[in-house]
């Protein structure tokens, strides 16, 4: 797939939320299946939305420049529910998914809070269910943001959703579909802070939510932790003092018989293992998102970057 076509699909990015299910039409994924390079070719595919083209070419990236595997990409090819299907059918060999997404939506398991202990239990379910194979955390995690306007954050002077909750019935709510529907979003959040008497929420394209906030249209949404539009807009993430959502590490997920055809391919990635911190996924999503500057050239330059640490292993 050229750059231009990757580029192409970057551009049409919408914001969903970590790991979000928006299920596109499976024509999509079955068009894109023409698009395999050879039997060898390992297929990296992502999510649609904007952090996750910058992961899966970030992964595929690193593939080619620390191995001779053929790499085709997927990028932008849909919601976790349209990812976790095409890499089970064999359509995907690699994507970057979210422990807690994979532990409530996939494995539909209570939330749980210790991110260890999700990441094993989940690690050993897609094996056994599955046969993927999560490799070693990115080193971020990309958590719901509950998000205010600073303005009302210093007004109030709440930091925490236990602060906020006296004030949630006088406020409009702005949510993507799924953070309404989901297990681990506003309805047990509403049920864990006592925010029963709060007004239904706007329901809205997540991507909308960022600036429905600051122009004062509603006044709480649910953002993703490392979205640059955060520190760009002057929003403020309230803290989740309860502990109410589960671990969301970024973890690559691949297929088991991906890892046999190319040996090389489990010790590749563990050399990407904690080397994106928050700090870094929200300058990378900030290049994209509010910087404007293409993705593919954004993760370009990280790989770059990376190439030049000692023992990367790059091959050219």
């Amino acid at each position: 797939m050229s750059d231009r076509r990757v580029r192409t699909s970057g551009r049409r990015a919408r914001r969903l939320g970590p790991g979000l299910s928006v299920v596109l039409t499976m024509g999509l994924a079955v068009g894109l299946a023409a698009c395999v390079d050879g039997p060898d070719a390992l297929v990296v595919g992502s999510k649609n939305f904007s952090e996750q083209d910058i992961l899966g070419e970030l992964v595929a990236q690193w593939i080619e420049r620390t191995t001779d595997i053929p790499v085709e990409r997927r990028l932008h090819l849909g919601g976790t529910f349209v990812c976790h299907r095409a890499i089970t059918n064999g359509e995907l060999d690699l994507y970057v998914e979210y422990t807690g997404t994979a532990w409530v939506a996939i494995l539909e398991q209570p939330v749980q809070s210790e991110p260890r202990r999700v990441y094993d239990a989940t690690r050993a379910a897609y094996e056994e269910r599955f046969d993927l194979t999560l490799t070693s955390p990115l080193g971020f995690e990309n958590t719901f943001a509950i998000l205010v306007r600073r303005a009302t954050a210093d007004s109030l002077g709440i930091a925490t959703l236990s602060e906020a909750a006296p004030y949630i019935p006088d406020w409009v709510p702005g949510f993507g579909y799924e953070f309404t529907e989901r297990e681990d979003g506003w309805t047990g959040l509403v049920a864990t802070y006592g925010f029963e008497s709060a007004t239904v929420p706007k329901e809205m394209d997540l991507g909308l939510t960022y600036r429905a906030l600051a122009d004062g249209e509603v006044d709480i949404i649910a953002g993703n932790s490392t979205d640059g539009l955060i520190a760009a807009l002057d929003l403020v993430m309230l803290d989740d003092d309860r502990h109410y959502f589960p671990p969301y590490e970024a973890v690559p997920v691949v297929r088991a018989e991906a890892l046999r055809r190319h040996p090389e391919l489990a010790a590749v990635l563990e050399r990407l293992a904690g080397r994106i911190d928050t700090e870094d996924m929200r300058a990378l999503n900030r290049a994209v998102d509010v910087d404007r500057r293409d993705f593919v050239q954004v993760v370009r330059e990280w790989v770059e970057g990376a190439c030049q640490e000692p023992g990367s292993e790059c091959l050219r």
